[in-house]
């Protein structure tokens, strides 16, 4: 309700301004501003995109390109979201000895900004009641409700009506006008009211609003305009960084009826044109790689905040009288105030200008390794922006790496309209790939899956990818970026006829060293141990399962004879060839060393340990029957000295029962009795805190002997010594 009231006042007040305002002349057209330019300069020419590089951290570099001569004025086209990038990363050349006398690009002050020089006070998407209350006080006509009323418009409020049913219905707006007689009328907004403002300097305020308001909505398209001087004909390259759409990979992989050990990989990206300008036969590029970028809003008219500091008012004051200064002996010296700090030195950003060289391969199609586009410029070296392997003949590639980043430079020009899209191929070769049924006990599902090698001089980039065989889909998944020379699994369905467990697990384990220091005893026990997997086909087809087992890289190794086809940081893979309607087995024996460690100390009793301990390494004995003894010593002394705390604790209870009894017998002649035993309580409770006391001391030297004896302590051993 509250827009459509918006909008047909509008409207109404729209028809109105337009009868009562005077023509306006017409704008100049684009030829009459080129018309009124200087004559020194030609006429405005579009410089046309010659170069696309897309980055997958949603990037792009553009390169424009074109003639010029003489003064020569060129634009290009962008939208408001490319402005901030290209304004941060904007390079011009002109490879003819001219020189770039300026870039200008239209701008505007903020919208908030903008409608703060208007006294309506209404922002950019004002509440109905808002535009209203804007009007508060200025004369108003409102027709559409019977009788016309005319007068000033004091307020507008909304109402909730309650029908008969006692239900609420929606808001209701009111305007209150005060009429020339005096009265205050009220009339309800509907559809067929209609207000019009009678101030002609309100209807000027209210279309200078609307004015603003339009004109921020058409600021989506950006013309930048650089003015080139120069004598004669020459080349004129622009580029810039904007922000783009992620280019995407996806692949194909076909497999011929007939296995022949190899797989045709197919490669597409996926390439979105959203900025302001064509790509008509550009020399694209697909960079995988992230270099580091980001955005500052550098075409924005920047306002800091200032602050405001009062009038300063003089205080009226009283006469005064002052004392005279002393007189110095000699002339005074003046301090020389401390000259204004230097200026912090801006810090140049570093850019790596990334090399490149050319070699061939098949297919029309160029693929290069190794990015050269840097943020940096330079005229064939330096930033990297503009180099003399551009001109990439048709089937060439460069292949050298740098870093992770490598590059898919198509050979033949491509033609991309804005607002659309494309898949464009960047590779199609033959490549090892076998069939194979991955397993792993971490994942108990066995896979379909394709071991491919990446025998070529290409990086492929990580996307999605589609497997074919025997002219069929057979199912997909995503791959991570595969280098040269690299073989990678991967895998794309449920192997459903396959079942692969564990049979087996055996494990033995030697005792090989021993070693003390520090009061860390460390035992090494060289541990032998094998685990049986078990595989079993239910296809009529022959299978070939990949085993994956988990690789203990702490000095464990295979056994003598035992090779693993693949080894990688974490895992062996081991191939199992499976016959159809068969089960086949494999057996994995490790070798390794295991380690265990106890730590000898006053607080806990490792006697039982040790005693084990010498009985298994026979030469132990002597070494460690120093702290055994002190051990069980103190192991003895902490016996004592809780039997001696019960005996306390009894002793302590027997005393407050006599004492209890004599109190309670106190001047009967049984007392007497129990005088007597009170004494002998207290003398045995006595004598046994004194025995913990002492027990006490003994423990605390016992447990300083230990201490030592085991910070002395240093011992090795190992089998081969016997």
């Amino acid at each position: 309700m509250r827009q459509i009231v918006f909008l047909l006042f509008v409207a109404g007040f729209a028809l109105t301004l337009d009868a009562q305002s005077p023509a306006k002349p017409a704008s100049k057209s684009k030829a009459a501003e080129e018309a009124a330019a200087p004559s020194s300069t030609a006429a405005i020419k579009d410089l046309p995109v010659r170069k696309v590089v897309l980055y997958k951290n949603g990037v792009g570099y553009f390169e424009h390109a074109g003639t010029v001569s003489g003064n020569q004025r060129v634009t290009i086209d962008f939208t408001s979201s490319q402005l901030n990038d290209v304004l941060q990363s904007l390079t011009a050349l002109d490879d003819g000895g001219g020189r770039i006398a300026g870039v200008n690009y239209n701008s505007t002050t903020p919208i908030e900004q903008q409608l703060k020089t208007l006294a309506l006070g209404l922002t950019d998407y004002p509440a109905t009641i808002a535009v209203y209350q804007a009007l508060r006080g200025q004369r108003v006509e409102v027709t559409g409700t019977g009788a016309s009323l005319e007068g000033r418009l004091v307020n507008i409020e909304f109402r909730k009506e309650i029908d008969k049913n006692g239900q609420a219905s929606e808001d209701h707006y009111f305007l209150i006008v005060a009429t020339d007689s005096g009265a205050l009328r009220t009339a309800e907004l509907t559809d067929a009211v209609s207000v019009r403002m009678l101030d002609t300097s309100l209807q000027k305020q209210f279309a200078s609003y609307l004015e603003i308001v339009g004109s921020a909505q058409n600021q989506q398209l950006r013309h930048l305009l650089l003015d080139d001087r120069g004598a004669g004909e020459r080349q004129l390259r622009v580029s810039y960084i904007s922000e783009v759409p992620v280019w995407k990979s996806t692949y194909r992989i076909v497999f011929p009826r007939e296995s022949n050990g190899k797989a045709t990989m197919q490669g597409w990206a996926v390439v979105d044109n959203t900025v302001g300008a064509d790509w008509d036969n550009v020399q694209l590029s697909l960079v995988a790689g992230a270099p580091q970028s980001f955005i500052q809003p550098l075409s924005q008219p920047l306002y800091t905040r200032r602050p405001e500091i009062p009038i300063a008012t003089v205080s009226s004051t009283a006469p005064q009288t002052h004392e005279a200064a002393e007189v110095a002996n000699g002339p005074m010296t003046a301090t020389a105030a401390p000259g204004p700090p230097s200026q912090m030195a801006m810090k140049a950003r570093n850019f790596s200008a990334l090399s490149s060289t050319v070699s061939g391969i098949t297919g029309g199609i160029g693929v290069a390794s190794g990015s050269d586009y840097g943020a940096g410029v330079g005229g064939g070296a330096g930033g990297g922006l503009y180099r003399v392997s551009d001109a990439i003949q048709e089937g060439d590639v460069s292949t050298n790496a740098f870093d992770d980043f490598f590059e898919y430079a198509l050979a033949a020009p491509v033609t991309i309209h804005k607002n659309e899209s494309a898949m464009v191929p960047i590779l199609q070769q033959e490549l090892p790939a076998e069939h194979v049924t991955l397993w792993s006990e971490r994942e108990n599902k066995p896979l379909r899956a394709v071991w491919l090698e990446n025998n070529s001089k290409l990086t492929l980039d990580s996307g999605s990818f589609s497997i074919f065989e025997s002219g069929e889909f057979a199912g997909e998944g995503l791959l991570e970026p595969i280098h040269p020379g690299e073989k990678r699994l991967m895998s794309y369905a449920a192997d459903q006829a396959v079942r692969v467990k564990v049979t087996d697990r055996d494990g033995k384990a030697k005792l090989s060293h021993v070693s003390v220091s520090k009061g860390v005893i460390v035992e090494t026990h060289m541990d032998v141990s094998s685990v049986t997997y078990s595989a079993t086909n239910s296809a009529d087809v022959d299978r070939v399962v990949l085993v994956e087992h988990a690789r203990r890289n702490n000095g464990w190794t295979l056994d003598d004879g035992l090779k693993a086809d693949e080894t990688s940081p974490n895992l062996y893979r081991f191939k199992i060839a499976v016959a159809a309607h068969s089960t086949a087995k494999l057996e994995v024996r490790e070798r390794g060393p295991e380690t265990t460690s106890v730590e000898l100390n006053a607080e806990s009793d490792e006697t039982d340990y040790l005693l084990d301990l010498v009985k298994r390494v026979p030469d132990a004995l002597d070494k460690l029957k120093p702290v055994i003894d002190a051990q069980m010593a103190l192991a003895e002394l902490d016996r004592r000295i809780e039997e001696s705390k019960k005996t306390e604790e009894t002793a302590a209870a027997d005393e407050a029962r006599d004492r209890e009894n004599l109190t309670a017998l106190k001047g009967n002649d049984a007392a007497k009795r129990f005088v007597d035993e009170l004494n002998r309580a207290e003398d045995q409770l006595q004598a046994t805190r004194k025995q913990t006391a002492d027990l006490e001391l003994q423990k605390k030297a016992a447990v300083e002997k230990l201490n030592t004896l085991i910070a002395v302590i240093s011992w090795d051993w190992s089998v081969t010594e016997k």
